[in-house]
């Protein structure tokens, strides 16, 4: 069993997760937006109590993507197929685009790829 001092995180993140793990605006919103979606479609699920053998009806899916939707594997669904089951579901989605704010821009770091991915294997979120 580990000790509090060996489980004290390495890096802590102030702001967005996203951008600490090295992932572009466009990365994190793409995330972002899947991970709305299926939050919503998981909170339904459960409200509504429906099994995997329903939903792989409702959504005309097959199983093991539906197993995967319900263990909320996002990299295994694109958004494009979040929405398709929004709808089989009966939920309303709507995507909302507006000017950023504008933040002083960060300087890209010198350090190559290989700093960056291990930046994204220490990051921990507060």
């Amino acid at each position: 069993m580990k000790s509090a001092a060996e489980n004290k995180p390495t890096h802590i993140v102030k702001g967005n997760i996203l951008d600490a793990l090295g992932f572009s605006a466009s990365e994190a919103s793409a995330l972002k937006i899947k991970a709305e979606i299926l939050s919503a479609i998981l909170e339904h699920v459960r409200a509504k109590g429906y099994t995997q053998a329903e939903l792989v009806d409702i959504l005309d899916e097959y199983q093991p993507s539906v197993s995967n939707l319900l263990k909320g594997r996002m990299s295994q669904v694109s958004i494009e197929k979040l929405l398709r089951y929004a709808d089989r579901l009966h939920l309303q989605t709507s995507i909302a685009v507006r000017p950023m704010e504008t933040r002083p821009r960060r300087k890209k770091s010198r350090a190559g790829p290989s700093a960056r991915r291990a930046t994204r294997k220490v990051a921990v979120a507060v």
